[in-house]
């Protein structure tokens, strides 16, 4: 089917999408002009909505609002967005009724009429997926960017031409329920993650491996070789395997120990080039080269690693005051992302501001990390618990930190805060001349942030904000 053809299909069909969002937004627009009866579902009551429910309201869309959002759901197709579990009972009755139950992404795949690359993992996907829609940007392509990051691609579908290419992020969340994969598929990494969501870590990781499960054998597969349950994968690929490196030579992308890259045989740049900092960007890379190598030409790929300087969010640098280098690491959402990025750049102890909401994943090798790694420990949470809400992971930072054996009293200093502002006074107050004040949460913001870029944002604009 064709985009035309599946827009023309809309006609008097009705279709339910869940979440009043940034994803949502426009694929509503869209299906209404196509003559589609469209309702929306958002848990929140609609006076909550705000201008974006008076929007709906115009355009014609029917609002089913509050806690039986979810409830006699009977429409042709429902849309849901990725933060609602494909496995909910009353998602899983809908579809028993009748009901198609879709995502954008899902759609988008099979409407696509380009070449897609995805990436997924626990960490460095957004990363890496910057760095292949660079690199294939730098080689001359017209790029859509999209899933897990930017923005949505369904309602942009008929703009796309077969010789462009497709670059997306996709979560455990957008893969549970596909059934279509990429012509080349990455994972970065897999450890535990989201696991307040899936029921188990098999449920997580074989989520993932829908990225590569159904491709067929002219498609590209890449893996980390050094992850365990991504090495794993290898066994069920279909199409063309590539493994990555940076301990041992692969058939893909790996690293030496003097710091030079190499694919395959074939020698591409050093270590050095990369400009942004950190080993685990080495592995991005290494990621990326073996996913875009043979559509797009070395010299271009040490061209991107040279000039790219990162992703916001992920070790940004938003300034120097008075001797004191302040980073943005909002990104970092779990312990492993905390470990293997912020905690692993620097031989000498920092400023570390931390806490959000608990995914219920353990902290304990995080806890022996910031003894050898902090000075000073700044555990941010709510002040009183947010209804609705997951528990705050600050009190269990802070145990694993404790109970770390080579914690030593006063080694980091702790202290507990309730707002970003307090966090960051503190912080000032602490740092010294040469030393480094990150914010890296170790875990997601949805107790106090609509999600890490918001919570990035007011880190940001608090410590340019110091006088």
């Amino acid at each position: 089917m064709t985009a035309s053809e599946f827009y023309s299909a809309l006609q008097g069909k009705t279709v339910s999408f869940i979440g009043v969002g940034r994803t949502n937004l426009p694929l509503i627009e869209k299906f209404i002009a196509h003559g589609a009866k469209v309702s929306v579902r958002d848990k929140r009551e609609a006076e909550a909505l705000g201008e974006d429910g008076a929007y709906l309201r115009g355009l014609g869309a029917e609002l089913i609002c509050g806690a039986d959002y979810l409830e006699n759901i009977t429409e042709d197709m429902l849309f849901r967005t990725p933060g609602v579990p494909y496995l909910l009972p009353q998602l899983q009755a809908a579809k028993a009724r009748g009901t198609a139950v879709t995502s954008e992404m899902e759609v988008f795949f099979d409407l696509c009429p380009c070449k897609i690359y995805a990436v997924t993992g626990s960490d460095g996907k957004t990363t890496t997926t910057s760095v292949i829609a660079e690199m294939l940007k730098a080689a001359g392509k017209t790029v859509h960017l999209g899933g897990n990051i930017g923005r949505p691609l369904l309602p942009e579908i008929e703009k796309i031409r077969p010789e462009d290419v497709a670059v997306v992020e996709l979560s455990s969340f957008q893969l549970i329920s596909m059934r279509k994969s990429p012509d080349v598929a990455v994972i970065t990494n897999l450890s535990p993650n989201h696991l307040d969501v899936h029921k188990d870590m098999d449920e997580y990781v074989n989520a993932k491996k829908n990225i590569f499960l159904h491709q067929n054998a002219f498609k590209r597969t890449v893996l980390n070789a050094d992850n365990a349950l991504t090495a794993a994968c290898a066994g069920e690929t279909r199409g063309a395997t590539l493994l990555f490196s940076r301990r041992e030579q692969t058939n893909g992308a790996w690293c030496s120990e003097s710091g030079e890259i190499y694919f395959g045989d074939t020698f591409v740049m050093r270590e050095s080039d990369i400009q942004i900092p950190g080993k685990h960007n080495v592995e991005n890379y290494l990621a990326a080269i073996s996913a875009v190598w043979g559509d797009v030409p070395a010299e271009t790929i040490v061209s991107v690693a040279k000039t790219f300087g990162g992703v916001e969010h992920r070790m940004e640098f938003v300034r120097e005051l008075n001797g004191v280098r302040w980073y943005n690491d909002s990104i970092a959402t779990s312990p492993s992302r905390a470990m293997i990025g912020t905690l692993s750049l620097y031989d000498f102890k920092i400023v570390m501001i931390a806490g959000g909401a608990d995914k219920k994943v353990p902290f304990d090798e995080l806890g022996g990390m910031i003894c050898d790694k902090v000075k000073t420990l700044i555990l941010l949470s709510p002040a009183e618990p947010l209804p609705g809400f997951k528990p705050a992971a600050a009190g269990k930072i802070e145990a694993a930190v404790r109970g770390a054996a080579n914690y030593r009293e006063g080694a980091p200093e702790i202290y507990n805060v309730h707002t970003m502002e307090d966090a960051v006074a503190l912080a000032r107050e602490k740092a010294q001349r040469g030393d480094i004040v990150s914010l890296c949460p170790a875990a997601t913001g949805f107790d106090m942030y609509k999600s890490f870029a918001e919570r990035g944002d007011l880190f940001r604009s608090v410590v340019q904000g110091l006088r």
